[in-house]
């Protein structure tokens, strides 16, 4: 897909599109201990409820927006649905800002998510995770950011490109190039988000091992990268696995083979920086097969503790612009690229603040700074030439890669020095939490009709 392809589309039609926001956090105890009590009673069966479930364990609220047609709506439910999470919970419970775990008991502790019969199945897979990548690792918690164009955007650029293929198989093209760039890219993400840096000594030794400072409060924290969520101590499967994403139907069945020899245990076990998401999720890969890619899903944003939601909307709007990029933007041929991009990823996660770092581009080396520049540089020229009014978005963008210091990474870094891994989470957790209940307090004296709707779906007796 050519820009010039896109300039025959009014900008609000390319802007336009299906957003939606998942969101993992752990619940903890005032001293900041791991909460080991079960999931609240106030969001009633996690099963039924539509937007506050569990991820992991009992002690992990999962919320979960429904889908939005602007990245405003969806960022305001979250925002909204996070406040009364954070409302709700009992007065000497939090939310945990934060993607690695706060203080964890022993392994036998932490809590699997517990469900009715109907939920076993569920139940079961959890179950399996935890004997395979083990249990402090499954409470590392992240961001989900769900996305699509509409179907009449999809329709306009497969007239204007008089593609010979079908619409499906033009809209999965489309979803294709996308995931093929961003998994070569998506390290720029993890500079730009990254916000875990640090963890607790109760947490995974080999993510320890990786720090290389510690202070008296029990804390291990690193000073050289931005996400050791996205490191290669993070959450990842046990090897190495490369999927085609030259068409749906190598995709799936690849992921078909590494089930079947026992690499994964079913197809969403397979983790990755970015989804293809089908219509029906419970049969991913006939789905996919069958009906194509519903919508996209990225995974690498880390959980941000400086705002009482844990997101901010600028990088939202960010992302939309990366992935519009993602599309428009030509492909690498280089053969070995999924192996590139991977070791592009964990070498930024771990060593993005060292200056002397090279990332590899098809086989060649280019300085972060470099290529980051290039990047945004080329985001502004689409800007300018789609007419999207996003210039102070790239600015900041800009800015946190001429400036380290402005990184959430360096940000939290000072705070963790100060206070201690612990402290200085729990002191953002405490404020955030006050923060949440004196707006819902507020948004009930106002009577707010969307705080009654939402309000009344998240909680079983509102």
């Amino acid at each position: 897909m050519e820009l010039i392809n896109l300039t025959k589309i009014p900008s609000e039609e390319i802007l336009a599109g299906l957003f939606g926001i998942e969101w993992e956090a752990l619940r903890v105890k005032g001293d900041g201990n791991l909460a080991l009590s079960p999931h609240p009673e106030v969001f009633g069966d996690k099963l039924k409820n539509p937007v506050i479930t569990t991820d992991f364990s009992e002690s992990q609220i999962e919320i979960i927006t429904p889908t939005f047609s602007t990245i405003d709506e969806a960022f305001a439910t979250f925002s909204l649905l996070a406040d009364i999470v954070n409302f709700s919970l009992p007065d000497d419970e939090y939310l945990w800002f934060q993607s690695l775990p706060a203080i964890l008991p022993y392994n036998e502790d932490i809590p699997i998510a517990q469900y009715s019969d109907e939920g076993k199945d569920s139940q079961k897979y959890r179950e399996n995770l935890a004997n395979k990548y083990g249990v402090k690792k499954q409470m590392i918690s992240g961001v989900h950011f769900n996305f699509s164009f509409t179907e009449n955007f999809i329709k306009k650029l497969h007239e204007i490109t008089q593609s010979e293929l079908t619409i499906r198989e033009f809209k999965d093209e489309v979803y294709l190039k996308i995931v093929r760039n961003y998994l070569m890219h998506c390290w720029l993400i993890i500079y730009l988000t990254g916000c875990s840096i640090g963890s607790h000594e109760s947490f995974s030794r080999d993510c320890i091992h990786m720090m290389d400072e510690v202070d008296e409060y029990g804390s291990h924290y690193s000073t050289r990268g931005p996400s050791l969520r996205n490191s290669s101590c993070g959450y990842k499967n046990l090897k190495r696995l490369y999927p085609r994403y030259t068409t749906v139907g190598e995709f799936v069945s690849d992921v078909g083979d590494f089930i079947e020899r026992g690499d994964l245990s079913e197809a969403k076990e397979l983790y990755t920086q970015i989804r293809l998401k089908p219509k029906n999720p419970a049969d991913l890969l006939n789905s996919l097969e069958n009906d194509g890619i519903e919508y996209i899903e990225i995974r690498t944003l880390d959980i941000n503790p400086f705002y009482n939601c844990g997101l901010v909307e600028h990088d939202m709007k960010f992302l939309q612009l990366f992935l519009i990029y993602m599309l428009v933007k030509s492909e690498s041929d280089f053969v070995c690229w999924q192996k590139e991009a991977v070791i592009n990823e964990e070498t930024v996660a771990e060593r993005a603040y060292d200056e002397s770092i090279r990332l590899k581009r098809d086989g060649d080396e280019i300085t972060l700074k470099n290529w980051a520049y290039e990047i945004i540089n080329e985001m502004y020229g689409m800007c300018e030439v789609l007419g999207f009014d996003e210039f102070d978005t790239l600015k900041l963008m800009h800015d946190r890669v001429l400036d380290p210091e402005l990184t959430y990474g360096k940000r939290l870094l000072g705070m963790i020095r100060q206070y201690g891994y612990i402290n200085a989470h729990m002191n953002l957790a405490v404020n955030n939490k006050k923060t949440s209940v004196d707006l819902i307090r507020a948004m009930d004296e106002n009577d707010s009709p969307e705080f009654k709707k939402y309000f009344s779906l998240a909680l079983k007796d509102a």
